[in-house]
Parts: C-alpha cells; sequence; structure tokens
C-alpha cells in the first residue's frame, strides 16, 4: 500500500509540472483574437462532435479544427506539441466539459483567462444532466448521445457564438434553425429505428459506460464494464457479473 501511495504521489507531481510547463506554453503565444488570412474565423474544439456542430453554426465563416478524431478516448487524451500549436493560434477553443476532458481540463480553465474558452456541456441546466453513484457531485458528460439534449447544446452554444460574433449574429440564428431541424429529424429516425426491436430485446452491453443519455431517451437498458470514465478500474467481480447478466437476459450480440 505505501509502495502503491509513493507512485500515486509522484504521478501527481508529475502530472503537475506537466500542466504548469504546458500552460508557460500556451500563454506566452496568446495575442488578440484575429480571423485567419483569408477571413475565417479559427476554432479548435476538443471532439468531432463539437466540430460538427461549430461548422454548422458558422459554415464558411469559420475554420474548424477538432483535436481528436474517431476512436480516440477524450477521457485519457494528452494535448500534444501539434495540438498546443493549433490551441494557441485559436480565436475560439471549444470543449465539451463536464470532465469528459479528464487530462486536459486543468490546462483549458486556465486558458480561458487569456482567451475565448466556451465549455458546451456546462451550458446546460444541471437538472438536464445525468449524476453516477460512482462519481460523488459529478455527472455523466457522454450527453450527445441523446440528440433531443444536443439539440438544448446547439441553442445555447449559439447564443453564445452571437454574443461573440455580434456581427454574424443573423447568419448563426439562420444556421441554428436548418441545423436543428437536421437534428430533430435524426432524433426521429432514431426512435422509429428503435421501436423495431423487441422490448425485452432493447439491452446494450459495452464495455464504457458512455450511454445513459442514449439508454433514457430511447427506452433501452445499458450495461457498461467500465463506468462513465475508462479512468475507473475494472475487476474480476466486474467481468462475472456482466457474464452472468447477458446469460441471465439470453443476450443474442454484444
Amino acid at each position: 500500500m505505501r509502495k502503491r501511495l509513493e507512485m500515486i504521489s509522484a504521478e501527481s507531481a508529475l502530472y503537475g509540472v506537466s500542466c504548469v510547463l504546458i500552460c508557460a506554453m500556451l500563454f506566452s503565444g496568446c495575442s488578440p483574437q484575429q480571423k485567419d488570412q483569408d477571413g475565417k474565423i479559427r476554432i479548435v474544439t476538443t471532439t468531432g462532435m463539437l466540430a460538427d456542430a461549430a461548422k454548422a453554426l458558422l459554415d464558411e465563416h469559420a475554420a474548424v479544427e477538432p483535436l481528436m478524431g474517431p476512436g480516440v478516448d477524450p477521457h485519457l487524451y494528452k494535448a500534444t506539441q501539434g495540438d498546443l500549436k493549433s490551441i494557441r493560434q485559436a480565436d475560439l477553443v471549444i470543449y465539451n466539459g463536464i470532465m469528459l476532458e479528464g487530462k486536459m481540463v486543468d490546462i483549458l480553465q486556465k486558458l480561458a483567462r487569456q482567451k475565448q474558452v466556451i465549455a458546451a456541456g456546462e451550458l446546460l441546466s444541471e437538472e438536464n444532466l445525468l449524476s453516477h453513484p460512482e462519481y460523488k457531485n459529478a455527472h455523466d458528460p457522454h450527453i450527445w448521445f441523446d440528440i433531443s439534449l444536443w439539440v438544448q447544446m446547439v441553442e445555447r452554444l449559439s447564443e453564445q457564438l452571437q454574443d461573440t460574433y455580434p456581427e454574424l449574429a443573423e447568419i448563426i440564428g439562420r444556421n441554428e434553425l436548418t441545423y436543428i431541424e437536421q437534428l430533430n429529424e435524426l432524433h426521429e429516425w432514431t426512435t422509429t429505428q428503435i421501436e423495431t426491436i423487441p422490448e425485452n430485446q432493447r439491452i446494450l452491453v459495452t464495455a464504457h459506460d458512455a450511454f445513459g443519455y442514449f439508454g433514457k431517451a430511447y427506452g433501452i437498458k445499458v450495461r457498461g464494464l467500465q463506468g462513465i470514465s475508462t479512468l475507473s478500474d475494472i475487476g474480476l467481480r466486474d467481468v462475472t457479473n456482466l457474464v452472468d447478466y447477458i446469460v441471465q437476459e439470453k443476450i443474442k450480440a454484444v
């Protein structure tokens, strides 16, 4: 136990030093907002979902760059040198928040003192967020899996962007209506598809419990091996319990 505590202490110290160095690199290059050479606003997002929303709202008026590509775990993601350069040159940074970007949160919060930074998920009311017994006073950050909740996030993000770029407010407002219409169509299509599955078979087994909002929105039972963060440990009992559940419920596919 003592050895384990020493390792944790060393890791924490190293992480703290890393944060200080990264922040120093970021803040040394911060400058007032300016448009790119082609007149576009430079926006950096952490996830692809946020990049889609920013592109839809600002259209050709912004050059949007997501840091994390498909298949990347945002809970464990660490900023690269290229990421730091992109963030430093950005006019606006958008991240999910609610502790999704676990290893980048401190950096992003400190960056907000120097330039415009939006934690999109934290624009939502807490009453719409799912809590989790595994993490006291924490909420499930995977909000995009409930399309109707994502619509609310888009509305809040649109308001923020219109306040930040008032000269584009009318354009952003029109784009918001178009994008939300597309999202509502996707929500209806998803609901229709789920209804084709027999009710007693609407069970989703997954390695990572990231589908809480999806399950609540579309009437699906969700069982995950890990918790809402991939930082959580998996024990033999967890595996055994999940195997028993799969057998008991006669789940055909995982």
